[in-house]
């Protein structure tokens, strides 16, 4: 089971900096592909990243 939180911490990891790479694109002026795309990249992402933090929060209290 630490093995199953250890990855599940990396995919949260990967996830947050992909949202945050997303946010960062989200500044920058004529930027493509649109920014209603990038936001919603960007929250899947994040969204993704909770619930695998969560997943592996709850797999190393359970141990």
């Amino acid at each position: 089971m630490k093995s199953a939180a250890v990855i599940f911490f990396i995919l949260c990891a990967i996830s947050f900096l992909g949202a945050g790479k997303y946010f960062m694109d989200l500044q920058r002026p004529g930027v493509y592909p649109p920014k209603q795309m990038l936001k919603k990249r960007a929250g899947t992402l994040a969204a993704g990243g909770g619930v695998c933090l969560l997943i592996g929060f709850l797999f190393s209290f359970f141990q």
